[in-house]
């Protein structure tokens, strides 16, 4: 797509405008203190506005401390939801984690999660047999490469 750059400032507004589900609300919310308006929807939030603004002096202190106020709350609220939204994400992660039960003496293989994908893509990034030396309460293995009859502790999860 070669007229990328034009395109670039709707994207930006999309992102901002659009709310997020970690924070519950859209980052434009979160910088200017209230949610976007389109143009269309400004002339009747004008209307309202101006009969709003027909009230005492002492009415207008008090919406103006509420407007001050409000930013902070409104960046609180979205902490708080972004710390529900982790919470209700590590839990859904966690009870996808099956727990293995090692016995000692089983030949187990072993994943290489740091495994260089340029020294070869088709290598399988399984590494073994060894064997389980130790088991241990915490979920640590022991184990005992066959090859080379090295001993080293792993996580069993």
């Amino acid at each position: 797509m070669k007229g990328w750059s034009i395109q670039l400032d709707d994207a930006l507004w999309a992102h901002r405008t659009a709310c997020e589900t970690l924070i519950g609300m859209s980052p434009y919310r979160i910088v200017f203190g209230k949610p976007c308006r389109l143009l269309v929807e400004l002339e009747h939030q004008a209307y309202r506005d101006v009969k709003k603004l027909n009230m005492s002096m002492n009415e207008a202190g008090k919406k103006r401390r509420l407007d001050i106020q409000e930013p902070e709350e409104i960046r609180n609220d979205a902490y708080k939801n972004e710390a529900i939204y982790k919470k209700k994400m590590k839990a859904f992660q966690d009870k996808m984690i099956s727990r293995k039960v090692f016995t000692i003496g089983q030949k187990v293989v072993l994943y290489h999660s740091r495994f260089k994908l340029i020294s070869g893509k088709l290598r399988s990034r399984w590494v073994g047999p060894f064997v389980a030396t130790n088991v241990f309460d915490h979920g640590a293995i022991e184990l005992k490469s066959e090859q080379t009859g090295k001993i080293f502790k792993v996580n069993g999860h």
